[in-house]
């Protein structure tokens, strides 16, 4: 059994260490990742590199691509939600305090669009309160990317081999 799953394992890194399938994978990972679907795209990006260190790089733009289009859809769901919700009855917002800090911070609140459980719906909040579209974009990418650069490089750099082991 130790040994199929040994198996099992560098054939998915053998896999993932090919462009045309790890990019893919790790796009559609991040981008789902980045909706209000529960999923959690670091160890697919993780992977990826370490199967490859020299696709770094590559890696880490097509995750903050997949990633920031992720949170642009989830921008365009709270923007259409609100509306459907205008459209229907005006009624005072559930946290008047979240909503007035978000609405004070702006697009630059997006920053903190890559942190786990409140980022995604940073995104919708965002698109809900109608902060303009272009500039939360921006303010999305860069927190995503320098998540994904950060996070990867640390667990590249800084974990000892022996913590890989099971790679091997």
């Amino acid at each position: 059994m130790e040994a199929w799953l040994a198996q099992l394992i560098q054939d998915l890194l053998t896999a993932l260490a090919l462009p045309q399938v790890g990019l893919v994978a790790v796009f559609i990972i991040t981008f789902v990742s980045a909706t209000l679907l529960p999923l959690g795209s670091e160890p697919a990006v993780f992977l990826v590199v370490k199967a490859d260190p020299s696709m770094f790089w590559p890696v880490m733009a097509v995750a903050t691509v997949g990633n920031t289009l992720g949170g642009i859809t989830s921008w365009w769901v709270g923007y259409g939600a609100e509306r459907a919700v205008e459209a229907v009855k005006h009624r005072e917002p559930p946290n008047p305090r979240a909503l007035a800090w978000l609405k004070r911070f702006g697009p630059k609140a997006c920053l903190l669009s890559w942190l786990p459980i409140v980022g995604d719906p940073l995104c919708a909040v965002a698109g809900w309160l109608r902060l303009p579209f272009w500039p939360c974009v921006g303010w999305m990418a860069l927190g995503k990317g320098l998540r994904f650069i950060c996070f990867t490089a640390a667990l590249l750099w800084l974990l000892p081999e022996s913590w890989m082991s099971w790679m091997q």
